[in-house]
């Protein structure tokens, strides 16, 4: 089972605590994180961009010349594909780009992500993580006594609005609670800070 240090907010190393092999110690499968995280982000386009056919497109009623005797070549409206000012063939239209994955891949790919942060030595337990008030200087503390000069991803078991509120003003930290976490944030963060109370939320879920 693998072994990381448990901090205190003020960065010091007060104990260490055992991690599930089955959730923060599983094999890393590259395959299944990729398929995960393209699928994440396919799920967040919108699919709103469109273009307009020759139907769509405003004017082009009339017959821009007759068809013989020009020595042009022949044309039916100046909202032809060819035209300046055409339409678009075969343009993309509004569609959603969403597909789902199935809950064992999942899975996989959560573990895979724990355990790359644990292998990485990229993670940082934390025995509890309180502020008194919302406050930004006192989250910015915190990451400095962890040693934290990059981007980090905060995991916490509960709804906390001190520490949110006090780390959504710092570039490259984002929050995150237990059941909103996901593959493709825990990939992105280079640090990966979590609670002792979230670990254990995390194992039963996932072990």
């Amino acid at each position: 089972m693998p072994k990381v240090d448990l901090y205190n907010m003020k960065g010091e190393v007060v104990g260490d605590i055992q991690l599930c092999d089955n959730v923060f110690g599983a094999e890393v499968n590259k395959e299944v994180l990729h398929a995960v995280v393209v699928n994440q982000l396919a799920n967040k386009r919108q699919g709103t961009q469109s273009t307009k056919t020759k139907s769509e497109v405003r004017g082009g009623g009339k017959k821009p010349w007759r068809q013989k005797g020009t020595g042009r070549a022949r044309q039916g409206s100046i909202r032809s594909a060819q035209w300046i000012k055409g339409g678009i063939v075969l343009g993309p239209k509004p569609r959603s780009y969403r597909y789902t994955m199935p809950k064992k891949v999942k899975r996989i790919a959560m573990k895979s992500a724990l355990t790359s942060k644990v292998s990485g030595n990229e993670i940082f337990v934390l025995d509890a993580l309180t502020l008194d008030a919302i406050k930004t200087k006192s989250m910015v503390g915190v990451l400095n006594s962890l040693k934290v000069d990059s981007s980090a991803l905060i995991v916490i078991d509960s709804k906390n609005e001190n520490v949110v509120k006090s780390a959504r003003n710092i570039p490259g930290v984002k929050t995150a609670y237990v059941n909103t976490l996901n593959v493709f944030d825990i990939l992105k963060y280079d640090k990966f800070i979590i609670t002792k109370d979230a670990v254990e939320k995390v194992e039963e879920v996932y072990a």
